[in-house]
């Protein structure tokens, strides 16, 4: 469910018109709806109803202040994989009893920040990440709490490029080793261990990955308290997938995640954490752009657009689908047009879609993307020197800019000349 419609004939974002934020901040821009995050924050929480549990939204995903401040004043954990995000969250008011530190490549300086700055724990991934985090945590003179973060070598079915629970991804330590290196983390004096992580990888369509790699952490908890390790947390990861409008593929809803979470792991008296993100994000944003050409092709036709693959990124880096609307609603029963979607970037790979059949749409008129408040502003550049594109919240009828358009003489004051040039 999200909160864009069409209303009058112009889609909106809740109760604000897309072409009014077009008109006033320009094209192409990220826009966010607030009723559309809350909505999907409130869907896990009542998914998890009934047990001990936080939901760690993962900031990766999104970590817009606002975004991540919404978010945190509805209860919301954070889940960070840098020390950048870290104190975007501690910036947006999150306390550190709050956050949970995940990622493969925790440095000595963000392990340093975290433990002075406050941390419900580290989801640790390798051995040595577990050695160099208790010597930080003993120099600093305090105790770092831990969960390991178990590979179960379950095949998530879903893109190659993120699936995260295989033996042959980089993420965790294998399961069947995990007993041993618990417990050479219980003897470190710098270590507490407070749980067990398990994440196998995202836009998960299918529950049955779940359940698999979820069992295997029940076993794997029996196991390490009757060696007489301490289990109070279970850290489940995120990775739900949401519709992209495609293949009416539709992805399991939070509420029987929520029954697979029960029947594997709800026994064990352990607080849960999950870490959505995709499934919060992104259904609750959409990218606008405005159309510079349409070009008649050999035959094909492109819709030229102001936005290009810096902005939206994940069509050209995963192949990913996300539909393509008018902002003008077209009239009932037009015909359909063909158009390849492009951008202006001087690659064959800004490319949004090939052969789309979609409403036609003429030079200056506005187009949104679906699907796109996850993985989209985050993971955009300014290659070709195209500035990076503003970001607005919307709630009820009105909207804020939340992430500015630089000024080309503010992208150009971040370079610096060397000394022999000046």
């Amino acid at each position: 469910m999200d909160h864009f419609n069409y209303q009058d004939g112009v889609l909106h974002a809740e109760d604000v018109s897309l072409a009014d934020i077009a008109a006033e901040v320009g094209t192409p821009f990220y826009v966010y709806s607030t009723a559309t995050l809350t909505r999907h924050y409130q869907v896990f929480e009542e998914a998890l109803s009934g047990m001990v549990h936080l939901i760690c939204y993962a900031m990766k995903a999104n970590s817009n202040l606002a975004v991540i401040k919404l978010l945190g004043d509805l209860g919301a954990g954070m889940d960070v994989v840098s020390g950048g995000e870290y104190m975007r969250a501690k910036a947006a008011g999150i306390p550190g009893e709050r956050i949970v530190f995940s990622g493969v490549g925790k440095t000595r300086d963000e392990m340093q920040l975290a433990l002075e700055g406050g941390i419900r724990q580290f989801n640790v991934e390798s051995e040595p990440e577990l050695y160099q985090l208790d010597k930080v945590a003993q120099a600093l003179g305090k105790v770092a709490p831990i969960t390991i973060r178990v590979n179960p070598d379950v095949d998530a079915k879903t893109h190659a490029k993120i699936a995260t629970g295989k033996s042959e991804n980089k993420f965790g330590i294998p399961i069947a080793r995990a007993v041993e290196v618990y417990r050479e983390a219980a003897a470190m004096p710098g270590i507490e261990i407070v749980g067990v992580d398990v994440h196998i990888g995202s836009q998960l369509t299918d529950l049955a990955p779940y359940e698999a790699a979820y069992k295997l952490v029940a076993d794997l908890v029996a196991q390490l308290r009757s060696e007489g390790i301490t289990i109070r947390r279970i850290d489940l990861g995120g990775g739900l997938g949401i519709p992209y409008v495609r293949d009416n593929q539709a992805p399991p809803l939070p509420r029987d995640y929520g029954e697979i979470v029960r029947r594997t792991v709800g026994d064990l008296g352990c607080e849960i954490e999950i870490e959505p993100g995709r499934l919060i994000a992104g259904n609750a944003g959409l990218l606008v752009a405005e159309t510079i050409y349409v070009k008649q092709g050999e035959g094909r036709q492109f819709l030229i657009l102001d936005a290009a693959m810096n902005d939206l990124i994940r069509p050209a880096m995963y192949d990913a689908w996300h539909d393509i609307v008018p902002v003008i609603e077209p009239a009932p029963g037009v015909e359909q047009t063909r158009y390849d979607v492009v951008g202006p970037v001087c690659e064959s790979g800004d490319t949004f879609a090939k052969e789309r059949v979609m409403p036609p749409v003429a030079a200056g008129e506005l187009v949104a993307f679906r699907s796109a408040g996850a993985y989209g502003a985050v993971m955009s550049s300014e290659y070709n020197s195209r500035p990076m594109i503003p970001e607005v919240l919307v709630n009820g009828d009105h909207f804020a800019v939340v992430r500015p358009r630089p000024t080309f003489d503010e992208m150009l004051g971040r370079d610096t000349l060397p000394y022999w040039m000046s």
